[in-house]
């Protein structure tokens, strides 16, 4: 072990990506509660609304660990390690079952499921740097967390649409 902390100036980026992680999963369980029977009935939304809530989740506590004070990059690399390995796991198989449903296939294509996967697996890459001791793989991770925001935010959008197409027939 290299024992080296994780430097200070990440600290706003923690605490700005978790944030905005937390607010952004409320306002997903408000916009669940509301709609709930539309999301309990359709397959396809309620799996989308987990994925959403489970990623929004997921960063949030990321962002928490790595604001624990005086830790080590290898133990934060081994809790983020099980985070998003489960997280990963539940976006791939959340995806899945959606498609197999088939109820509806608004954004169901295999470029967002690619893209999403991407970004999970880049933070289990920077997990896997941060074990081994490289400070690198932070830079992974923030980068990977920016573009899962994209994807969760769109994907928090499609389930919108698709409540209305619901609303709608």
């Amino acid at each position: 072990m290299k024992n080296i902390f994780i430097p200070e100036q990440w600290n706003n980026f923690f605490v700005m990506v978790g944030s905005g992680a937390a607010a952004l999963a409320g306002l997903i369980f408000v916009a669940m509660s509301i709609n709930h029977q539309i999301i309990i009935q359709n397959t396809t939304h309620k799996n989308r609304a987990i994925n959403m809530l489970t990623g929004y989740s997921a960063i949030f506590m990321a962002s928490s660990f790595a604001l624990i004070g005086n830790q080590y990059l290898e133990v934060l690399g081994f809790e983020w390690l099980v985070l998003w390995l489960i997280a990963t796991f539940i976006f791939i198989r959340g995806y899945v079952v959606a498609i197999r449903a088939g109820m509806s296939f608004i954004g169901l294509n295999t470029p967002r499921l690619a893209g999403g996967t991407i970004c999970y697996v880049a933070e289990v890459i920077s997990a896997v740097f941060l074990i081994l001791g490289y400070p690198t793989g932070l830079y992974i991770a923030a980068i990977g967390i920016i573009v899962l925001f994209a994807f969760l935010i769109s994907g928090a959008w499609l389930l919108m649409i698709g409540i209305y197409e619901n609303r709608a027939k």
